[in-house]
């Protein structure tokens, strides 16, 4: 009896190391907490496209948008630490710890930071019949209209709902939050006029720029992007204001480190891929990379950072 279960422990060992050695064997899900057709989407779509190539098995984008990017999180943090479903977070998760009194998780305990694949500085977009041609006119113009102008968001504690926070704080004007699902849903809501501007990562607004639907204004960072050269920073425009988003891959905590350290190689080899690099670069993103270590010290930072500018921006959310 006790060589019959010393064998079969043998047999579940191997068996556990086997499925372990031969990852990914099935179709694994990147859960994106935002809906279709934004910049978190168009990331990771490029990106599960690139590892569906190199691992040989199907990486499918799962969008779950909602309660600030918490439903879509909380899916992940709640699977199986197998590496089968994976998380292409943005700066909510950052954001969130600060925002909501109590979370169902903690981001820097309950996830395993894979990499960081890009960063996404802020481009102001209005509508343009909004009789404004630069930041310091929108300026003027707020401070003439207080609280008349509404700006969209991807919902409450989204990046473009810290960064406009933040640029009020900056400017000293008010405007009205309308919160929706995601970026194409927020960009949309511009072109439609239901709101009058968007701050907002170049990769969920910048075709809309290039057709000529929006008007940019400005781009928060410190020098003006390849894609759009005519388009002045804020800092040229008189304003300090330096704000984005990021785009991050994650595990559930406890994921084996094998695991975590073969998506990371697959990762960074995918971004030094012309052909990624190309259309990251295509929308307005900078490539990133790293390794899991250099993602985890970043999200600890930007956890800290963004937590003085919510308290700064006295932004509240239940």
């Amino acid at each position: 009896m006790l060589r019959a279960m010393f064998a079969l422990m043998l047999t579940l060992v191997a068996a556990a190391a086997s499925a372990q050695d031969t990852y990914p064997s099935r179709r694994i899900e990147i859960v994106v907490p935002f809906a279709a057709a934004g910049g978190t989407d168009l990331i990771a779509r490029v990106l599960a496209d690139r590892l569906s190539e190199t691992l040989g098995q199907r990486f499918v984008v799962i969008n779950r948008p909602g309660a600030s990017t918490n439903i879509g999180t909380a899916v992940v943090v709640n699977a199986p630490a197998d590496g089968y479903t994976l998380l292409l977070a943005s700066i909510s998760l950052a954001a969130n710890p600060a925002l909501y009194r109590k979370l169902s998780f903690e981001p820097q305990r309950d996830l395993a930071p894979i990499a960081l694949i890009a960063n996404s500085p802020s481009i102001l977009v209005v509508t343009p019949s909004l009789p404004v041609n630069s930041v310091a006119e929108l300026v003027a113009y707020m401070r003439a209209h207080p609280g008349e102008l509404n700006y969209a968001s991807y919902g409450a504690g989204s990046g473009p709902h810290l960064a406009a926070g933040l640029l009020q704080d900056i400017t000293g004007t008010t405007m009205q939050h309308v919160p929706y699902g995601g970026g194409g849903p927020a960009t949309l809501a511009v072109l439609r006029g239901e709101v009058q501007m968007l701050l907002a990562g170049s990769l969920a607004v910048l075709p809309q720029i290039q057709a000529g639907n929006l008007k940019p204004l400005g781009i928060a960072a410190e020098r003006r992007t390849a894609v759009l050269p005519n388009v002045p920073t804020f800092r040229e425009q008189g304003i300090d204001y330096l704000t984005g988003t990021w785009f991050g891959l994650l595990a559930p905590a406890k994921t084996p480190p094998e695991i975590v350290a073969l998506l990371n190689r697959e990762v960074v080899a995918a971004l030094r891929s012309e052909q990624v690099r190309a259309r990251i670069a295509e929308q307005g993103a900078e490539v990133v990379g790293g390794s899991p270590q250099d993602f985890a010290r970043f999200l600890k930072e930007e956890t800290e950072r963004l937590s003085a500018v919510i308290r700064r921006a006295n932004i509240h959310l239940n």
